[in-house]
């Protein structure tokens, strides 16, 4: 079959040729198309029950993280000069397009009991710019009486306060949504400037925004400096201009199909598909290395350049498909997972994977032969001494001392056994930025000051249409929300209870001590002025469904991690169930920071389940091409141990088990089982031809291709180290660890494989011949 190939393609150089430049060409068009996703990154599947509530909760009461908060804790803030200029400032954000409502000390507003009208107004605490400062004085008094906006807007202990800016949907998730935040920054930053005061910006807008500016800016200099890499290592191994430009040139078609197969199925850049085009370059450069050692080492032999490239196409063509179809299936078991956005990721790198393997083999081939034929001095790096040398002792170790493989094998196991046991399981919502991050440092202002930005929402059906203006159902959600409150990650909630608070306060003309949940005599009068008052007549509106039977708790918490996040729904949920009985209530916790941590207890569960689905797929494929559970087994060890190594690394070193993290072994054991590959195809095609033992065949196979190998695990070692220069944290673990395991990968199938077939030795050599004559 590959012989035919490899004629096929030779003899019609020129037909294949333009066939995959028509291609690249309509590719590349789609590629043009390619667009940043501004959406939050939907992780758990539509079918799930959290996400599924969820949705329901955003239909029925709108957005919970549509809102990008500005803060400030300054002395300044106490001149009401600059109070105006606040003042002002919220003002202009308000008439920007695509922003529902801006709230902030300069525009907000108190209630007045309007007795003839039988309803509250709506009167703002300041109507016109202050002229004194005796007038802001007043004004904070004023302010601070507002018991309702205390620990939302302002903090009157830490004299901090915040502006809230809310955003039209459409707007907030579509790229309409960056010029108007660059607004924002514009004329927040004009403030700051002219007062000298510090801003901090937070919020999921915000937060969303910046992230996407930075995957935008990784995506080039990730693109750059891995074909860079490539282009370096091609040159140090090849010193040849063409051995270079060509493969890099091949490479970077195969990055333009992955942006248009991304187009194609209506897939947006998000922090994982945006590492898919380095990711092509890294893992197709290999390739080409394994096709130019071929074609340079059969060239060698006869210096044949036509017959060379033949046998090029014909030899390399199974073990190079081979090698990429286990990639593919490590990248392509992430669909399972039923998440959009590691389903997004797996299905266009696994095809985009496959579609850079067919370009170079046929292309690296057509190329070189219309090239001239490579010199001594591009040939040489084949008989490199010191490569030679560290072959030849690989060999003398493992024929003389295998049994201390075994044992330094098994010594590395035990301590990276007791090293998984110190894993820690836990994301942040930003802890893949660095603790020196803007927006870290001021996500933590916010915790500092109003109990985070992250928002956290109750749903409490009661199953009764009006059943939430009942008496004791009121009661019994105050106790609810004093009960989280009491938590120090929470902020104070903001409900219909508070609204309610609110109504009391203002029907008492201000009084705070009336600044409580009015009783059973007070309800029906306060809440016929509260029915006739607020948006659309209604002050209740934002709070409760149309037929009174569905309100929402909202609360906003600090970025306080996954792991802490499960064990305050583990200690939550029962209290919540003891106030509001679950046989005649329906409580639900939802908002964005439950949908996260759901989101990363999901993703851990399943890639465990997909990195199983990867070995028990990868073994199928190794018994389909040596057949025999021995073989499997040799041919997986090597690449398991390399995982649990990592493992074991991750938990001395403290780096979490998290979304981004946990990626690193169905892909790492995709790619480490191609030098397993390697190694056995090889080994395979020698038992095949001649009658030499298995030591000898063993010895042959790591002098043949040991230096294909080392050159394969160095462009894969420096090309997922360039990660390191991410600024996500979890990017940054997703190089170094790929880096360490696919090192440790090689010298696993260098030195622990080979190490296994000597010792199986006799049993192999009896069931030799008629293994491969099964298989012909």
């Amino acid at each position: 079959m590959w012989e035919k190939l490899s004629k096929l393609v030779l003899s019609n150089r020129l037909t294949v040729l333009v066939i995959f430049l028509l291609i690249s060409l309509f590719m590349g068009w789609q590629a043009s198309k390619v667009q940043l996703s501004f959406s939050g990154s939907k992780v758990l599947p539509l079918t799930d029950s959290a996400f599924s509530t969820y949705n329901q909760f955003k239909n029925r009461f709108g957005e919970d993280g549509s809102i990008l908060v500005l803060g400030v804790q300054s002395p300044k803030m106490d001149d009401f000069q600059t109070f105006n200029d606040w003042r002002a400032l919220t003002n202009e954000i308000q008439k920007l397009h695509g922003i529902q409502q801006t709230l902030s000390i300069g525009n907000l507003f108190e209630l007045k009991k309007d007795t003839l009208a039988q309803k509250f107004r709506f009167e703002p605490l300041v109507k016109e710019p202050l002229r004194s400062q005796n007038e802001l004085i007043a004004f904070k008094k004023k302010l601070y009486n507002q018991r309702f906006y205390d620990g939302l807007i302002f903090n009157s202990r830490k004299n901090a306060s915040l502006m809230a800016i809310t955003f039209d949907r459409k707007v907030l998730n579509s790229k309409e949504r960056i010029p108007v935040i660059n607004s924002i920054l514009t004329k927040s930053k004009a403030f700051s400037k002219k007062h000298n005061i510090s801003l901090h910006y937070s919020g999921l807008p915000y937060i969303r925004t910046v992230i996407s500016k930075k995957v935008s800016q990784e995506f080039a200099l990730f693109l750059g400096l891995s074909i860079l890499v490539a282009a370096l290592i091609l040159f140090v191994f090849f010193r040849s201009f063409y051995a270079v430009i060509f493969p890099v040139i091949v490479v970077i078609a195969g990055v333009v199909w992955s942006l248009g197969i991304l187009v194609l199925f209506e897939y947006e850049i998000t922090l994982l598909t945006g590492l898919i085009p380095p990711l092509i370059v890294i893992i197709g450069i290999p390739n080409s290395i394994l096709l130019l050692n071929k074609f340079h080492n059969e060239y060698g032999k006869h210096r044949h350049k036509q017959q060379a490239l033949q046998t090029v196409i014909s030899r390399v063509a199974i073990t190079t498909f081979i090698a990429n179809l286990t990639t593919a299936i490590g990248f392509g078991v992430l669909y399972i997972t039923q998440s959009e956005l590691l389903m997004q990721f797996g299905i266009v790198a696994s095809i985009s994977i496959l579609a850079t393997w067919l370009m170079c083999l046929c292309l690296i081939p057509i190329i070189f032969s219309y090239l001239p034929a490579p010199d001594l001095k591009h040939i040489k790096h084949l008989e490199t001494p010191f490569l030679r040398r560290l072959l030849a002792t690989i060999d003398n170790l493992v024929h003389n001392k295998r049994n201390w493989v075994y044992i330094t094998t098994f010594f590395l196991l035990i301590i990276s056994g007791y090293g998984i046991t110190k894993i820690n399981i836990n994301g942040y919502i930003v802890d893949d930025l660095p603790k020196n991050d803007p927006v870290y440092r001021d996500l933590k202002f916010f915790d500092s000051n109003f109990e985070g930005v992250m928002p956290f929402e109750l749903s409490i059906d009661t199953r009764k249409k009006n059943g939430v203006m009942k008496m004791p159902v009121i009661n019994k959600i105050e106790r609810l929300q004093e009960m989280i409150s009491s938590y120090s990650e929470f902020s104070r909630p903001i409900s219909l209870i508070e609204v309610l608070k609110f109504s009391s306060q203002a029907f008492y003309e201000g009084n705070t001590d009336f600044y409580r949940v009015p009783s059973d005599f007070e309800m029906n009068f306060i809440l016929a002025y509260a029915a006739h008052s607020g948006g659309n007549g209604n002050l209740l509106k934002s709070f409760v469904d149309k037929n009174r039977q569905v309100t929402r708790v909202s609360f906003q918490m600090a970025d306080v991690g996954s792991k802490r996040m499960n064990q305050l729904i583990d200690e939550i949920k029962p209290r919540i169930d003891s106030i509001m009985n679950p046989e005649r209530y329906t409580v639900d916790v939802t908002g964005t920071s439950i949908i996260y941590v759901k989101g990363t207890n999901y993703l851990v569960e399943n890639l465990r389940d997909s990195l199983l689905i990867a070995v028990a797929l990868i073994a199928l494929l190794m018994w389909i091409l040596f057949r025999g559970l021995k073989m499997i087994l040799i041919s997986l060890i090597p690449n398991i141990i390399p995982l649990i190594i990592t493992a074991g690394i991750m938990g001395f070193t403290g780096i979490p088990l998290k979304p981004s993290t946990i990626l690193i072994y169905s892909i790492a054991f995709g790619i480490a089982s191609d030098q397993t590959i390697y190694f056995l195809t090889r080994y395979r095609y020698e038992m095949k031809v001649t009658n030499h033992s298995i030591s000898k065949l063993v010895s042959d196979t790591i002098a043949e291709t040991g230096i294909s190998m080392i050159y394969v695990a160095l462009i894969l070692f420096f090309g997922f180290g360039i990660f390191i220069a991410s600024t996500f944290g979890g990017t940054v673990a997703l190089g170094i660890l790929l880096s360490i395991t696919l090192l440790v990968a090689l010298v696993s199938n260098l030195t622990l494989l080979p190490a296994l077939l000597l010792s199986l030795e006799s049993g192999l050599s009896k069931k030799k011949v008629q293994a491969f004559i099964e298989k012909e």
